[in-house]
């Protein structure tokens, strides 16, 4: 049983991965897909800003989804959707048929992280659970270092449609191993025959509820920025050619990854020291959104490894003060209403996403750079850690 376990959590990573592999592609291909179709930066934009509404709009749906059909079931379908979706980008021929193929890629991967999360809680015990979670967590790092280290060369030696073609076709290998790993696992406990519905109207009248939602608006976006605009960052503000600006990007997931691995200790070591629960999470979220202060000396960097530092530096801080947002949703709210609080924050951040990615298309277009967006990547979390404090001006701990 341990061994399937073990199999269990290996699976959940490769997927989760594949899902940052996929979603990736395109902005790597960026230069060589505006040389060929003649993209302006706004139209670049509305492929991103449709796949954020996209999945904003699926979350809805998804939870009931992966609870009506199982999560072995729901998984496997949503990574062979996904996986198609990807490989349709290579046979598409007009911004329109890109558009297409992305709304079909962000509903699809929208299954992934409820689906991951269900599948631990059904099959993994009470103690396996954090492990398998923390190391979902850094699966995005991993699938954000890996795909600008294989698709720019893979782009280069076979051609931009072999790349989406490739990375679909890893998505399918999983779907095998999915079904030949998983058929012998048994639920750890019997699933309840009730299930409580969640108030709907009590809930959005519960500060808490916002208190989440409005620290995940201004802080997402800043992560959706990043994966979909730095590799055209380098590529415009340093001149790298496609086969060079994923280096950089390897550095920036790096630390991100770096900050997903110690974004657990800080919290706990304030607590050990005495400081209320209170005091403990916002003093945490205060030292990471200080940590992010710094980015936009990005912009004055004359070295690409500077300004990938300074990003990089930004993106192990909100690894941290994510991270703290989800133990904050847990200390406080109910745990009947938790998965759909986390789920009303994601669609949040995705709509924020969007907008901050067509910001971005705008700013280019109209000659102003990006120093607007790295602006508001530097106060977001402080807006965010002030939300936080006015609705909430004590944390308490949610007994029900």
């Amino acid at each position: 049983m341990q061994a399937r376990r073990r199999t269990l959590i290996a699976l959940l990573f490769v997927a989760i991965t594949l899902n940052y592999v996929d979603r990736q592609v395109l902005a790597l291909l960026k230069p060589t897909l505006e040389a060929e179709f003649h993209w302006s930066d706004q139209q670049y934009a509305h492929l991103g800003s449709t796949f954020q509404i996209a999945a904003a709009a699926a979350l809805l749906f998804v939870g009931p989804f992966v609870d009506r059909v199982g999560v072995r079931r729901a998984l496997g379908i949503g990574v062979a959707l996904w996986s198609l979706a990807g490989m349709a980008h290579a046979f598409a021929s007009s911004v329109q048929q890109f558009v297409v193929a992305r709304v079909v890629l962000a509903a699809a991967e929208s299954i992934g992280t409820p689906a991951a999360v269900k599948a631990a809680a059904v099959y993994l015990p009470l103690k396996q659970r954090s492990l398998a979670l923390g190391i979902g967590n850094i699966a995005p790092n991993i699938g954000a270092i890996l795909t600008p280290l294989l698709i720019p060369p893979l782009a280069l030696a076979f051609g931009w449609r072999a790349a989406f073609i490739m990375t679909g076709a890893l998505g399918f290998a999983w779907l095998i191993a999915w079904i030949i790993g998983t058929r012998r696992l048994v639920p750890v406990d019997a699933v309840p025959a009730v299930r409580p519905r969640v108030n709907w109207s009590e809930m959005l009248r519960d500060r808490r509820t916002w208190a989440i939602v409005g620290a995940k608006a201004p802080t997402d976006c800043v992560w959706w920025f990043v994966l979909f605009w730095m590799p055209d960052f380098f590529h415009r503000v340093f001149g790298m050619s496609q086969g060079k600006l994923g280096l950089p990007i390897v550095l920036i997931y790096a630390m991100a990854a770096a900050g997903a691995l110690s974004s657990g200790l800080l919290f706990p070591r304030l607590l050990d020291r005495g400081l209320s629960i209170d005091a403990a999470r916002k003093r945490s979220m205060l030292c990471f959104a200080l940590l992010i202060l710094p980015m936009p000396l990005a912009l004055w960097s004359s070295s690409p490894w500077g300004a990938a530092l300074a990003i990089g530096l930004a993106l192990f801080a909100h690894q941290g003060f994510s991270t703290n947002i989800f133990g904050l949703a847990s200390d406080v709210v109910p745990t009947a209403r938790v998965g759909t609080v986390i789920a009303l924050g994601a669609v949040a951040g995705n709509l924020s996403g969007s907008a901050m990615l067509e910001l971005t298309g705008w700013s280019l277009g109209a000659g102003q750079g990006y120093w607007p967006m790295f602006a508001i990547c530097a106060g977001a979390y402080l807006a965010a850690t002030l939300w936080v404090h006015v609705l909430l001006p004590v944390i308490r701990v949610a007994h029900a």
